[in-house]
């Protein structure tokens, strides 16, 4: 437990939500062999929130990883898709961020959470590089573990819960369907609805498609009684051209679909799902392409154009 004064806390509630900035360029890959970019790109949303980018040049998928300071504890929201520290140091970054954090902010204690939006290989690598971390907490990848950690119940999927940082207090709200312990996280703070691979600008895979559906329900309706400043999933597939994604293992994504959607969008997203419910398939819209089930004969399509432009064949036209 701190022993820090309670007039040093921070006040995460009054302001609430902050307007953070996204004036940033996020790293998108390097054309060929020569070009160089930073292994994880960190981005200030504010003083207290960071999004972190693992580079393409490290792993095509990229993945968007959350750090989140409370009073008492820190959240780092997903671990990305390299286990290997020289090439990933993501406990190195992470560490260093918490360090100029405590600078401004010092504490006796600190916590560190480590949880996931989900439990896919490319959310959960980095897990390992912070075994051995002091104060530190992991959550397992399974749907139980998650569930027994922050509280869930046998009423799963259909309630949330709250985790508290320290005064800085989260939502989490059950949302199977891609995977089956698939948690959305909104931050009152900054107002950042944090949903995964649920929901974001690209190939949205929704294996368990009556869940996907119900989970797309309930963020929708949690949107009506609470202010979203963003919807902010961990991936970005779609270009800026509508209904144009990018191959599968693409590592270099020139004019790329900004990260964040809005509310409209996350709304677009449940509308369409409802609407191609009962037509298993792929289906394409301007800010995303729904997966409806296994869709194999897609897939392996998909795996053969990532493959075709990976060895440097013309795929598309336009990221040939």
């Amino acid at each position: 437990m701190s022993t820090q004064n309670k007039t040093d806390r921070i006040d995460f509630v009054t302001a609430a939500p902050v307007a953070g900035s996204l004036d940033v360029a996020w790293n998108h890959g390097v054309r060929g062999r020569r070009g160089t970019e930073e292994l994880i790109q960190v981005h200030a949303y504010d003083e207290h929130t960071y999004l972190l980018r693992q580079s393409k040049t490290v792993s095509y998928e990229a993945p968007f990883i959350f750090l989140l300071f409370g009073n008492e504890r820190a959240l780092l929201l997903d671990t990305g898709a390299t286990a290997d520290q020289e090439r990933f140091p993501l406990r190195a970054t992470v560490d260093g961020l918490i360090a100029d954090w405590l600078r401004e902010n010092p504490r006796d204690e600190y916590e560190l959470v480590v949880a996931h939006t989900h439990g896919h290989g490319d959310h959960v690598a980095g897990d390992a590089q912070f075994a051995d971390r002091p104060q530190t907490r992991i959550v397992a990848r399974e749907a139980e573990a998650a569930q027994a950690f922050f509280g869930f119940s046998a009423a799963w999927p259909q309630e949330s819960v709250r985790f508290d940082l320290g005064g800085r207090v989260l939502d989490l709200i059950a949302s199977p369907g891609h995977h089956a312990a698939a948690i959305t996280f909104y931050d009152a703070w900054t107002g950042l609805l944090l949903t995964g691979d649920t929901v974001y600008p690209g190939r949205l895979y929704a294996f368990d498609f009556p869940a996907f559906v119900a989970t797309l329900d309930r963020l929708v309706a949690f949107t009506e009684s609470h202010p979203v400043s963003h919807v902010f999933g961990c991936h970005i597939e779609m270009s800026n051209r509508p209904g144009v994604d990018f191959p599968l293992g693409a590592r270099y994504q020139p004019d790329e679909h900004r990260p964040e959607l809005t509310v409209s969008q996350l709304r677009e997203v449940r509308d369409a799902a409802k609407a191609v419910a009962g037509r298993p398939g792929v289906h394409t819209f301007d800010h995303f392409i729904l997966y409806n089930g296994p869709c194999t004969g897609a897939q392996l399509r998909l795996l053969a154009g990532g493959l075709a432009h990976k060895a440097g064949r013309a795929v598309t036209g336009l990221f040939a």
